[in-house]
């Protein structure tokens, strides 16, 4: 199965993006398409369907880069709070989540109770839900 068809037989709730985060995403996942080529697409992908507005008409609750989510692994029950940043700043054990790695991608741009399915790297389905987003001060 390719990245292209899972995707779209993945439960994908409407996301917004403010058109800065649009502008860095879209420039940084066409600069990771040979590294990181099915990463890139699937952020490609998200930004495509995005809502895109101004970062003044952006809700607080949305997911954007720098935001503190709060999300519930819904096969495993596990809640666990991460930041979304760009891969320089990443830090597993901080808490700080790529935005170039499958989860970071599924969290880009939704609300506080919405719910995205997304797979993994190794292509297993995992159903998340968004409880919180704190933007950064």
């Amino acid at each position: 199965m390719t990245i292209v068809s899972s995707r779209r037989t993945l439960r994908r709730p409407p996301i917004t993006v403010s058109q800065e985060d649009f502008d860095r995403l879209y420039a940084l996942a066409e600069a990771a398409a040979d590294r990181q080529p099915e990463v890139a697409e699937n952020l490609l992908g998200e930004l495509e369907r995005a809502k895109v507005v101004p970062a003044s008409k952006l809700r607080s609750a949305v997911v954007g880069m720098g935001s503190r989510v709060t999300f519930e692994d819904e096969v495993t029950g596990k809640v666990q709070t991460v930041e979304l940043v760009f891969p320089g700043e990443a830090d597993i054990a901080a808490g700080r989540i790529s935005i170039l790695t499958p989860i970071g991608v599924a969290l880009l741009g939704l609300s506080a109770g919405q719910s995205i399915s997304w797979e993994t790297r190794s292509g297993e389905r995992r159903q998340l839900k968004v409880h919180a987003v704190e933007q950064p001060s």
